[in-house]
């Protein structure tokens, strides 16, 4: 089977090429001129120069191609409206029509559950009502529908929704920001609010997993969305405990009220933006997100394609510390 990867030069797609070429499929990546494209080219995979901003190129792009992996997109939280609509949602869509212009078999799209966002009811699955938080959640939903339309007019389209992804080679994200401000930072001091809310994180290879799965049961999986985590949610009071004992650490002593770790945070977050540096963990917007609950559901993929989450988040973040130490993260 030939696939096209797109955002195959991220932390994603890397791990993605490395299974798919592992497990024998044909592997062919969308990339931009400025792409670091060392660990492709290692793998042996086919180079396909392809932009979501100029629909012209993509049809080339997927010539050929049996399958779709769309893993790319503008992923920060706190880019321009403009540029989440261009990429994410219109990119998506110049995407689905070059794919069936022609003739690819399978779309899989690589949403997340900030399309779906706090949840009222835990744990919340594929049919809860969706309240994304940030732009990059809500132009997720905005593509997820998009992708919809497609199937819904007959192509083979499968949404699969990751929550918090992390793992080895994981740099510039939530999970990465999560880890190395706890390490670095006197951000293992303080825990905001009870440290009750709940929260859901799930290994890369776990992800991987997931798509190759929809991959080889396309009847199964076409026209369906699919949640994809570990098996279960963890208080923040047990993720910050966790990660004390992996870096010898006290676990945070101090409960911050959430409007306090507003007015603490509001001056961190003025000279990050200064310094065009960006971490999630400290932004006003942050406290929100951890104070409120991020549970969700695993039993539809589980029963529809036998996804099976292989990493417990204790031995994930160990791996994970151990190679921030070993590349000078931590």
């Amino acid at each position: 089977m030939k696939v096209l990867v797109t955002g195959a030069t991220g932390f994603l797609g890397g791990h993605m090429s490395e299974a798919l070429i592992d497990q024998g499929f044909d592997v062919a990546a969308m990339i931009r001129p400025s792409s670091d494209t060392h660990l492709l080219e290692k793998l042996g995979v086919e180079l396909r120069e392809g932009h979501l901003d100029q629909p012209d190129s993509l049809k080339e792009a997927v010539r050929g191609v049996d399958a779709v992996l769309h893993l790319a997109a503008y992923y920060t939280f706190s880019g321009k409206w403009e540029t989440y609509l261009k990429i994410n949602v219109e990119g998506t869509e110049a995407l689905l029509r070059a794919c069936l212009a022609e003739g690819v078999g399978h779309f899989i799209y690589c949403s997340s559950t900030e399309a779906m966002g706090p949840v009222e009811s835990i744990p919340a699955d594929e049919g809860s009502p969706l309240n994304p938080a940030f732009d990059y959640g809500r132009s997720k939903m905005m593509a997820e529908e998009v992708v919809r339309n497609y199937a819904s007019n007959g192509m083979a389209c499968t949404i699969l929704r990751p929550s918090g992804i992390y793992g080895p080679r994981n740099v510039n994200d939530v999970s990465y920001w999560f880890i190395t401000s706890f390490a670095n930072s006197i951000a293992s001091r303080f825990m905001i609010g009870d440290g009750r809310r709940q929260v859901q994180f799930v290994h890369v290879d776990d992800v991987v997993q997931a798509h190759i799965l929809a991959l080889r049961k396309r009847d199964v999986a076409g026209g369906e969305t699919y949640i994809v985590s570990e098996d279960r949610s963890y208080s923040y009071g047990e993720v910050y405990g966790m990660l004390a004992e992996i870096l010898g650490k006290k676990a945070p002593r101090i409960k911050l009220p959430p409007l306090l770790a507003k007015i603490m945070m509001a001056p961190v977050q003025v000279v990050n933006h200064m310094l065009r540096r960006e971490n999630f963990m400290w932004r006003i917007s942050t406290v929100d997100a951890v104070t409120s609950d991020r549970s969700y559901s695993v039993d539809k993929i589980m029963g529809d394609l036998g996804y099976s989450p292989q990493h417990k988040l204790r031995d994930g973040l160990e791996e994970t510390v151990k190679w921030y130490k070993e590349n000078g993260h931590i």
